[in-house]
Parts: C-alpha cells; structure tokens; sequence
C-alpha cells in the first residue's frame, strides 16, 4: 500500500529540490533544469509546504540546506539515481531482463567472465550489469538483484543457493621457491607471507590444518587476489590463492606451489539474493545455469 500523497512529492519538485542541493543555486538549478528561477523557485516552496518542513535557510541571493534538508537531499539523490538506472535498463533492454549482479573481483574476472558468453548465447533477452562488492551489504538499499558470496551459509535476509567449495594453495614465484629452498609447511614461518585483507586468518588456518605451530603470522596486505598473485610472481612472498583462480599462472609457470599441501577453504561461494527476487526470470535462469557451471 503506498503511502499519502503528502509523502510522495511529484518528481519535478523532487528534482528541482536535488539540483538546488547539490549546485547550492537557484540560478545554477534553473539553468540544468532548463526552467527560470522563478520556476525552480516556486518548485521548492510548493515542496516545503507539501512536505510542513524548511528546506533551504534564504539569505540575501544565496540559499543553503538546513540540517533537514541535508539528510532528505542525501535520501533524494538515491532515489531518483534508482529510477534513472531502472529506466536505463528498461530502455536497454525492453523485452527481456537486467539482472544487476554484485561479484568479487577476481571470481568475477577469471571464472565468471569467461563463460557469461554461453549464458548470454542461451538467454538472449537477459543483460547482465555487473558490479564490484568486496563484502556483503543490505539489498533492500542497493538495487542489486544477487550478488556472488564468499563465506559461510549466512547472509541476513538473502536466500543462499550453494556453487562450489574451494581449494588454496601456498603459492611463489619458481625463482622464489629455488632461492629459499623451500621443503616443508615450516619453512613457509620464516618467509614474507602476502595476505588478503579479506581473509585476515587464512593463514592461520593453513598452519593449523598442516599441523604447523606458530605465534604471529605477518606480511603483505592486499585487497584482491589478482594483485596478490602479481607480487608472488614479482617474488615479493608466499600468497595463498585458490587453485581455479590461477590456473593459467600455473600452466605459464608463472607460479608454483610452494610446498604441495593443498587445502580446502571452510568458506563456500554460493550465489545470494533476496527472497522476494527468488523467481524473478532474469535471476532464476541465471541461478539455474551457474549452478550447473559451478558443479561442471
């Protein structure tokens, strides 16, 4: 049920209103909005009084936000950026679907990119958006329709559709491994270990799940894996990667396994989204197929 028309101003005012916010100007905000002054001007006195609240404090010829105004305009420009990007997608593609998906960087670009194609070719009426999220965050105030997960089975208010587990290994530069002349999980204690910011106790884990005491794990810090794969190759340390995502490093000799203990990650990937976009055509067909590829 919509609320009172009281609470739901016409998008004119609403857009005169945001561009006088962000320009600070009635002249500016006429002159974007292709109006007069006296327009824009009318415009957000009719909203202040739709809405019982003082927008703008006047002062002489300038006009800035009151602290009401200020929160309402940061709510405002969200909105209308929403219903610009709805009409965009709409506009792009009319008779199929936009599917706006949320992935991690470097699942996004090695595993993911690579086989869109034969989704796109067997759905040809869906378009995918893609967008970069390192960590969860709230569908109700992103309009994200799903968005690929690393961690456990927990997302509060996303249904979770299990992919694929996940295998690490230590892995260096040939060069790196030959100098240290590295034999044993232990050996790895008194090398630069690379981290991700991401997975702060991944190593931990590592020496755990090989029987390896230890006190303090230090290193490198980076927030994708893709940059973190570089400095192994660059001979910068020892990072812990997951093995789909540098098989191509492999196969070159790019990187090699420091010492051959691989491990399996006690996180998941799975796909989540919310439960209300769970038969949504565009992210049912996609969860079907990446189901498949992901069990491939």
């Amino acid at each position: 049920m919509l609320p009172s028309r009281r609470f739901l101003p016409s998008t004119s005012l609403l857009s005169a209103f945001e561009s006088v916010a962000r320009t600070g100007s009635v002249t500016a905000a006429a002159r974007e909005l292709d109006l007069t002054q006296s327009a824009v001007s009318r415009q957000i006195r009719a909203l202040e009084e739709q809405l019982g609240v003082e927008l703008f404090i006047r002062e002489r010829q300038t006009v800035r936000l009151t602290l009401a105004g200020d929160s309402y305009a940061r709510e405002i420009r969200e909105a209308l950026r929403r219903i610009s990007n709805a009409s965009l997608n709409l506009r792009a593609n009319p008779h199929g679907g936009t599917l706006n998906l949320a992935i991690l960087p470097t699942f996004g670009t090695r595993w993911l990119a690579p086989r869109l194609g034969r989704f796109l070719a067997t759905n040809p009426g869906v378009t995918i958006n893609l967008v970069t999220r390192l960590s969860s965050f709230d569908f109700r105030l992103d309009s994200i329709d799903a968005a690929i997960h690393f961690g456990h089975a927990h997302w509060p208010g996303a249904e979770l559709t299990f992919l694929m587990s996940e295998r690490t290994v230590p892995a260096c530069s040939p060069a790196f491994r030959d100098l240290h002349s590295i034999s044993s999980a232990e050996d790895l204690l008194d090398l630069p270990l690379l981290h991700l910011t991401t997975r702060p106790d991944a190593w931990e884990q590592w020496f755990g799940d090989n029987g390896v005491p230890f006190q303090n794990v230090h290193g490198m810090l980076f927030d994708q894996f893709a940059t973190a794969a570089q400095a192994a190759i660059a001979g910068l340390g020892v990072a812990l990667l997951p093995t789909f995502l540098i098989e191509e490093e492999r196969k070159r000799g790019d990187l090699v396994a420091a010492v051959d203990r691989e491990t399996e990650s006690s996180e998941r990937y799975y796909l989540a989204y919310p439960p209300e976009r769970a038969d949504y055509a565009p992210l049912a067909a996609f969860r079907d197929w990446i189901v498949k590829e992901a069990s491939a």
